[in-house]
């Protein structure tokens, strides 16, 4: 495996230790602790990380298929940098109460669609 490949499935998998030892944490330390509105929120967070640190996998794969194409690379890296803000501006949102943080939150969101753009773009390119 390249070595962007392997950093981007090291960072799959680092999201999906976090998403899940932060979801046994809010299901377990937090569901008493929230209102039903919070605990959803922190579960957005939580979900839309496990998606993307699945999804990083599939796009390291996809890197090493492609010959580290840039588009892949790049678009992988904004994944990671996307879910990082948007997850994490949530968990923010709702353990400090800090609201404003919901307007940072697209920022993430946005990031996140770019990424899997560059990557759907660099899918269809030849191969670097």
């Amino acid at each position: 495996m390249t070595g962007a490949a392997r950093k981007l499935a090291a960072s799959g998998a680092g999201l999906a230790f976090t998403g899940v030892a932060l979801g046994a944490f809010g299901a377990h330390a937090l569901a008493g602790l929230l209102s039903p509105a919070d605990l959803g929120t922190f579960e957005t967070a939580v979900r839309y990380q496990m998606y993307h640190a699945l999804g990083l996998f599939g796009v390291a794969w996809l890197a090493e298929q492609r010959g580290g194409h840039p588009l892949v690379v790049r678009g992988g890296w904004l994944l990671v940098a996307g879910t990082v803000v948007f997850s994490g501006t949530l968990y923010l949102l709702v353990l400090t109460g800090a609201r404003w943080l919901g307007a940072v939150t697209p920022i993430g969101g946005v990031m996140q669609l770019a990424g899997w753009l560059l990557v759907l773009l660099g899918s269809l390119r030849k191969a670097a």
